[in-house]
């Protein structure tokens, strides 16, 4: 017999729902990890102090800039991949707490669809849009 969501019912208090989340949620925290440690262990020239300190400045421009442009980038993907692991975290967070899938602005359930697109999201659609045109 399938849990048919209703209205003032949050979906995700489905435990079905619950354990695949969490189960992804698990996952993609484990890869991101994994993928931060593989690139930090390629040296100490990889890791992120390494790179804002790194005394190597070619004397051509052009490997000057393009130095720049590769630790400028390697910087923004580490970023990146350490704020998706707070959101992670801070996903497992709301399931334990039973918060996961309300939107954060309306308190509206957050659709399956949205989280299938975005596991950490912590506003609806209707909310997101909204933000994102301000």
């Amino acid at each position: 017999m399938a849990i048919v969501p209703f209205s003032g019912f949050n979906q995700w208090y489905n435990p079905v729902f619950l354990n695949i989340g969490k189960l992804a949620l698990r996952l993609w925290k484990k890869r991101t990890c994994n993928f931060l440690k593989i690139s930090s262990q390629r040296g100490s020239e990889e890791t992120v102090e390494g790179l804002l300190k790194s005394e190597e400045s070619p004397a051509d421009p052009l490997d000057r800039a393009s130095l720049e442009s590769n630790r400028s980038t390697t910087l923004r993907i580490r970023d990146k991949e350490s704020m998706l692991i707070k959101k992670i975290r801070k996903s497992l967070e709301d399931i334990e707490n039973g918060d996961y899938g309300i939107c954060e602005d309306c308190g509206e359930d957050i659709s399956i669809e949205r989280f299938k697109a975005r596991p950490v999201t912590s506003f609806c659609i209707r909310c997101k849009t909204k933000r994102e045109s301000l």
